[in-house]
C-alpha cells in the first residue's frame, strides 16, 4: 500500500470546513482593510529564496526542496510567501501603485522534522503591505491580525509579542557586541547555537532550549542599542497599540528566522500549542525590495500557520453542518420522486443529501442524524399518492406533511430564518 510521504498529510472532508472558515474570514476581514488576494507560483528560481530569505539561514541551507528542471535551472518549492510576493512587486513595477496591499494563502514546503502543528508541506495565510514607512502601518497590521484571530474566537489563548530588530546602522555594532558575548558563552550553548554564532547570531537569542535560554538571560538586548530613529519608531508603535487597547508584551529575545527583517518584529503566540506556539509572525522588511532589484520601498507583512490555527479551532469551535436537508426515500417511485425533489430544493440554495444507498426508513433516519442535517424529508409510495412529503425538524423532533410542490420554498424560508 502506498502511503503519504513523511511530513505531509491529507485534509479530509471532515476537516475542510475549518480550513474554509479560515480562508473565508481572511477574505472578509483583510478586505475590510483594503487587502486583495494574490496567488503566486508554488516554485521559483532557487536564487530568489537565497537572496531574499538569506543564504546562511537554515531554510536555504537545510530545508528547501530544490531540484534541477530539464533545462538545467535550479528551482525550489517555496518555503515561505514573502519572497514570491516581493518578486511580483518588482517584476510588475507595483511601486507605481502605492500603497500596495495583498494577502495570500496556500502550501509552503520545508524539509524539517515533522511535529505537532508543523509539517513538511504546511499552509499559510499571509499579508504584505508596501509603501508606508511609519509605525502607524505596523500598528494597523497588528490590529488586523488580532481582529482576525478574535473573530475566530481565539483571543483568550493568544499573546501579542513585539520587538525591534533595529536597522542596518544600529544592528551592525550590536551584532559585533552580541558575537563577542556569545563567544564567551559558547561552551554552554547547544550545537545549533554554536554554529550560528558567526553566521546568524541573532537566531541564537531565539533558541527554545531551556539551557540556552538560561545561558542567554543576561545577553545584550537590541532594544538597548537602537539608534534614535529606530527607538522613536518602536516607542510610537507601543503608543499606537496602547491607543487601540491591544495588549502586548515586549520580548527582547524574539527575532525572526529570515535575514530580511528590520525594525518591527512581532509574533502572536498561543498558550495551547506547547513549544511550537507561534500562530502568526511577521515584521518590517524595508530593504528587501531594493535588495531584489526594485525601487526602494518600505514594507511590512506577516504569515499565519493554518495547521496550528486548525489545532486551536478543533478545541474551541463547533461548526454548523453543511447539510440543510436529508432526503430519505422508499421504493423505486420514492427514489425517482426524491431525485426530482432534491434538485428542486437545491435550486432554492439549500444543501441536500439524497439517500443513494437504499435501506429501511430506520437506517436512513440514522444516516440523517449522522449528517447533522437540520431537516429530514421522508418520501415513499404513500406520500406520492397523497402528493405530500413528510418534513421532520431534526432539532425539535417534530414532523409535518407539506405539499410536494410547496416543500422547496417552505424549507428555504425556514433555513433563512435559522433555528
Amino acid at each position: 500500500m502506498i502511503q503519504t510521504v513523511r511530513g505531509v498529510h491529507d485534509i479530509l472532508p471532515v476537516e475542510t470546513p475549518l480550513w474554509q472558515l479560515l480562508e473565508a474570514r481572511a477574505l472578509a476581514i483583510f478586505g475590510q482593510y483594503g487587502f486583495a488576494e494574490i496567488r503566486t507560483p508554488l516554485f521559483e528560481k532557487t536564487e530568489l529564496f537565497a537572496r531574499a530569505v538569506g543564504a546562511a539561514t537554515d531554510i536555504v541551507e537545510k530545508e528547501m526542496y530544490t531540484f534541477a528542471d530539464r533545462g538545467g535551472d535550479s528551482l525550489s518549492l517555496r518555503p515561505e510567501g514573502t519572497a514570491s510576493v516581493v518578486r511580483t512587486f518588482v517584476q510588475q513595477s507595483m511601486h507605481r501603485q502605492l500603497p500596495w496591499k495583498v494577502w495570500y494563502r496556500g502550501p509552503m514546503f520545508r524539509y524539517e522534522r515533522p511535529q505537532k502543528g508543523r509539517q513538511r508541506q504546511f499552509h499559510q495565510i499571509g499579508c504584505e503591505l508596501f509603501g508606508p514607512a511609519g509605525p502607524l502601518a505596523d500598528a494597523e497590521l497588528m490590529a488586523m491580525v488580532m481582529r482576525y484571530l478574535t473573530d475566530l474566537g481565539l483571543q483568550a489563548s493568544l499573546v501579542l509579542e513585539i520587538n525591534s530588530l533595529g536597522c542596518p546602522d544600529c544592528r551592525a555594532p550590536y551584532r559585533d557586541l552580541l558575537i563577542a558575548t556569545l563567544r564567551t558563552l559558547v561552551a554552554h550553548l547547544c550545537e545549533d547555537c554554536q554554529n550560528r554564532i558567526e553566521r546568524n547570531p541573532l537566531r541564537v537569542l531565539d533558541c527554545k532550549r531551556e539551557n540556552c535560554r538560561a545561558t542567554l538571560a543576561n545577553a545584550p538586548s537590541m532594544l538597548d542599542h537602537l539608534c534614535a530613529g529606530c527607538a522613536n519608531h518602536f516607542s510610537s508603535l507601543k503608543t499606537h497599540l496602547n491607543h487601540l487597547g491591544i495588549p502586548y508584551r515586549v520580548n527582547p529575545f524574539m527575532v525572526r528566522g529570515l535575514d530580511y527583517y528590520n525594525r518591527t518584529a512581532f509574533e502572536v503566540t498561543s498558550t495551547g500549542l506547547g513549544a511550537q506556539n507561534a500562530v502568526a509572525a511577521g515584521g518590517r522588511y524595508d530593504g528587501l525590495v531594493a535588495q531584489m532589484g526594485g525601487t526602494s520601498t518600505p514594507a511590512i507583512g506577516f504569515a499565519m500557520g493554518m495547521e496550528r490555527l486548525v489545532l486551536l479551532l478543533n478545541r474551541e469551535t463547533t461548526l454548523p453542518s453543511s447539510t440543510d436537508v436529508f432526503l430519505a426515500t422508499l421504493g423505486e417511485r420514492g427514489e425517482n420522486a426524491g431525485l426530482l425533489l432534491a434538485e428542486a430544493i437545491r435550486k432554492e440554495g439549500l444543501a441536500v443529501e439524497l439517500n443513494l444507498s437504499g435501506g429501511s426508513l430506520k437506517s436512513q433516519m440514522k444516516r440523517a442524524d449522522r449528517s447533522k442535517a437540520r431537516f429530514a424529508l421522508m418520501l415513499g409510495d404513500t406520500e406520492i399518492e397523497k402528493n405530500v412529503v413528510i418534513v421532520k425538524d431534526m432539532t425539535l423532533g417534530q414532523q409535518q406533511e407539506i405539499r410536494w410542490s410547496e416543500a422547496p420554498v417552505f424549507l428555504a424560508n425556514l433555513c433563512r430564518v435559522g433555528p
